[in-house]
């Protein structure tokens, strides 16, 4: 597993924003959010208010998935919990969440996401060509040779 870990750790590291995908009552949500921890071991972790649609969508359902655009494209299945730890906050902060959130780390409507992860798949963006070709053929019901596009890692 620690290959695997390594292995999303490289793809990730550079992509600052992600999009986390909630479950709500009315179907799938995604929104941008900043990674808060680069040195991924298995768990992600992202700064929210405990005010927003997301915090609810998470008490509800905490299925998420996670996914990264950068010199690949990375898409992280996982569980959320929702974690009320003022050091890890205090640790992860800086000071352009108090511009973008309005608060301080030591607000008690500050609460941490952390993802996580179950299994991982991802797209190298130097086939990506290669990888449109051959999806558009197989939906076109073309034939297409058989090629490994992308890579699923179970963690």
């Amino acid at each position: 597993m620690q290959k695997e870990l390594e292995t999303l750790r490289d793809l990730i590291k550079d992509v600052d924003t992600a999009m986390l995908t909630t479950i709500s009552e009315e179907g799938l949500v995604s929104r941008p959010m900043k990674t808060q921890e680069v040195e991924f071991d298995g768990d992600l972790w992202f700064l929210t208010k405990k005010d927003t649609e997301k915090y609810e969508e998470i008490l509800h359902e905490n299925e998420v998935n996670v996914a990264y655009a950068g010199k690949s494209y990375v898409s992280i299945r996982g569980r959320a919990e929702l974690v009320d730890d003022l050091a890890k906050k205090k640790e992860l902060w800086s000071n352009a969440y108090e511009k973008i959130l309005q608060t301080s780390y030591d607000d008690p409507n500050i609460v941490l996401i952390k993802v996580k992860a179950e299994s991982a798949e991802y797209w190298d963006t130097g086939s990506f060509t290669k990888n449109v070709v051959f999806i558009y053929k197989r939906i076109t019901g073309q034939e297409a040779e058989d090629t490994d596009i992308n890579e699923t890692l179970e963690l």
